[in-house]
């Protein structure tokens, strides 16, 4: 719709760049250019005030660049107040300056002149030309370098192309007048411009999701907008509502900027723009009385603007509004005197002939009616087809920006990568770094401890040496010498033999603590020897049976030490020693396969934990450990079991110590052979077997 265009004609005011740039040498210059902006901020507000106060601020500046660019805010001025002509009158004095010959660089302010320049073009309706002068000042301030005006002017090229109708070049420029801010830093709030610019452009290819989204994201800022950017907002988002043929939204939107063109005096051309789109809103809901007032009263503004597409939509209008009125003869007069610009918009084109078909319909002539119904249909399908272009154009340059994007975002990774990588290189040192460290600081403290360890070996080898020769002052041998001479001299034979028995047994037991193996055969001399100094007292009744395997070379096997007499004498101690009738004592041992097996058998009852003579266990406790010690060194193990069995030729309940002994059984400690170790495991069960006697 021309409507619409004739509302964007406003984007390029709100645009316009600003003319403060670069570095003077004189202090009087900074302050000409200060005062310059302080009222760029007024000029945004109240245009009439800012050039009264430019006029009595002209006539001090002594610098050129500052007094052409007060001529160029001057044109601004007048441009908002709608005198278009004096706004070109000052452009091109300032243009002048700035195509004479000087040495000054004139870049960035020629380049605000061409932007100006640009923006009376479009609200002229003349988009080709308003391009060109656009795309130039693009140019100036790409060689100035000047980055924030690059952008409005990019906004403005923008809204040029999509006045157009080049709807694919139009969100080019949009999107990458986004990435421009993205790479600013602009905050989000200066950027709305470019949001309802996008809006535009969606709502043009009927896309009206994604045209709700950006009018959104712009009405998010509406608190942060000036006065004409207001305008331009809502009267974009009516026109939406219009596309999408809901009327009344439409017109909750126009009326809301036509009370908001209101309050504001100098907002004239935005209040007559308004009334046009009121105009046509009411047209279409058939409220003739609302459309002739709204069009008549903003023609004559237009008029004196000569603005030829404004004037050609209204005739537009007003030809169908004396149809809908039964004015035939009216609507042939407007037809007659309706204005013809020399670039009309197919939209505009298409609604002519609609008019025009409807027109040639009540005047019956139907050839031509039909003539613009056919038009139409190709106006229709040109437009389809053009949206249709413009929508592949939009996902191919969609697909192009994402590219860009991805190909920064590898660029981006690779340099993460890298500093990863040299990330990686640093922990990685710092970690071997530590690890030394640590290595250094173990190294240390186990040199510490081996002198420790070598200073404790010593006192206990002095210790030992201490104690070695306090035995020896006072040996065992001492003393079992002198028991075989006090024995000698007694004369029962009987107490001697017992005697004789007694030392012995306390020889083999002082013997034995200095191993951790015995053959079967010494193992069975000790047993025995045992048994004759209880049998005493285990009489009458008592039986005592020994049965080894043939097979077995009792003095090359060896076994546990103790392995057979512990078990012996708990069954003496507390299991025989307090039963009534006859007490019996089985051991056997014989060869099964590639094991030994050996068992002590009596029938005191069977094992009991609470009994009355339940000792303190160490004995089993010595034997388990000595097990349990050599296993650890053993692939097969040797087992222990401890059960009650019933003696089936007494009908009596016993309890059974049985023990299986690999035939490979190692009694070394260690596979290293480590002599300190075994002298150290030898002293501790020597100690064990000490308590236990």
């Amino acid at each position: 719709m021309c409507r619409l265009h004739l509302i964007l004609l406003y984007v390029c005011l709100i645009l316009c760049t600003g003319c403060i740039s670069g570095e003077r040498k004189d202090a009087h210059v900074v302050t000409d250019e200060w005062k310059i902006k302080q009222m760029e901020l007024l000029l945004e507000n109240d245009p009439g005030t800012a050039m009264d106060k430019m006029d009595s601020l002209l006539p001090y500046l002594k610098d050129s660049m500052s007094y052409y660019r007060g001529i160029v805010f001057k044109s601004k001025a007048y441009m908002l107040m709608s005198r278009i002509g004096d706004a070109s009158r000052m452009l091109r004095q300032a243009g002048a300056f700035c195509t004479s010959p000087s040495e000054e660089d004139k870049s960035d302010l020629y380049a605000s002149v061409c932007n100006m320049e640009g923006n009376i073009l479009a609200r002229q309706a003349k988009f080709d030309s308003a391009r060109v002068k656009f795309l130039q000042a693009y140019e100036l301030y790409m060689h100035t370098g000047n980055k924030l005006k690059r952008f409005n002017v990019m906004l403005n090229l923008a809204d040029a192309f999509l006045r157009e109708g080049a709807c694919d070049k139009g969100a080019l420029w949009y999107h990458r007048s986004l990435r421009l801010a993205d790479s600013l830093g602009l905050p989000k709030s200066q950027c709305f411009p470019v949001y309802y610019g996008l809006g535009q452009v969606y709502m043009q290819l009927h896309d009206f999701e994604r045209c709700d989204f950006y009018f959104d994201r712009a009405g998010e800022y509406y608190d942060e907008m000036k006065p004409y950017e207001k305008g331009i907002y809502l009267n974009n988002r009516g026109n939406s509502y219009y596309y999408r043929q809901d009327y009344k939204t439409a017109l909750k939107y126009f009326r809301r900027s036509l009370a908001h063109a209101l309050a504001h005096p100098e907002m004239e051309y935005e209040r007559n723009l308004t009334m046009i789109n009121l105009g046509e809103v009411f047209l279409l809901m058939n409220q003739t009385d609302s459309a002739s007032y709204y069009l008549s009263r903003c023609r004559d503004f237009f008029q004196k603007e000569d603005n030829n597409s404004a004037l050609y939509y209204i005739d537009t209008q007003l030809i169908e509004l004396a149809l809908k009125e039964g004015n035939l003869s009216l609507a042939k007069k407007r037809l007659d005197e309706a204005v013809v610009p020399d670039f009309v918009e197919p939209n505009m084109v298409h609604i002519r002939n609609r008019y025009l078909q409807h027109y040639f319909e009540e005047s019956k002539d139907y050839r031509r009616a039909y003539y613009y119904l056919v038009e139409n249909s190709r106006i229709d399908d040109s437009i389809r087809s053009e949206r249709i272009k413009m929508r592949t154009q939009e996902i191919a340059m969609k697909y192009r920006r994402d590219s860009i994007l991805m190909k920064k975002e590898m660029l981006i990774q690779q340099a993460e990568n890298k500093v990863l990588h040299l990330n990686q290189w640093l922990y990685g040192g710092g970690i071997v770094l530590l690890v030394f460290m640590l290595i250094a600081g173990a190294w240390i403290a186990y040199r510490s401890r081996k002198r420790d360890k070598e200073e404790w070996m010593m006192r206990n080898a002095m210790t030992s040496l201490r104690l070695k020769n306090i035995r020896n002052r006072i040996s065992p041998h001492f003393i079992f010498n002198v028991l075989n001479r006090e024995i000698s001299s007694l004369k029962d034979r009987e107490s001697n033999h017992r005697l004789y028995e007694l030392v012995k047994l306390i020889r083999y037991n002082l013997e034995l603590t200095e191993s951790l193996a015995v053959t079967l055969a010494e193992e069975l001399d000790f047993v025995k020897t045992y048994i004759g100094l209880e049998e005493q007292v285990l009489q009458p009744g008592f039986e005592f049976h020994i049965d080894i395997d043939p097979a077995l070379d009792i003095h090359r096997v060896k076994i546990p030490v103790m392995l057979l007499q512990i078990p012996v004498e708990n069954a003496v101690k507390h299991a025989l020693s307090c039963k009534d009738g006859i007490r019996m004592l089985w051991i056997e041992v014989k060869k099964d396969k590639d094991c030994i097996k050996a068992l002590v058998r009596d029938n005191g009852g069977g094992f009991k934990v609470k009994s009355n003579s339940y000792g303190t266990g160490t004995g089993m406790k010595v034997l388990s450990q000595t097990i349990q010690l050599l296993n650890s060194y053993n692939r097969y193990p040797l087992i222990m079991q401890i059960n009650n069995v019933e003696i089936k030729e007494r009908g009596e309940l016993g309890c059974e110590v049985k023990f299986t002994i690999p035939l490979d059984y190692s009694y070394l400690l260690g596979r290293a052979k480590d002599t300190n170790l075994w002298k150290r495991c030898i002293e501790q069960l020597s100690l064990m077997m000490k308590r236990v006697q």
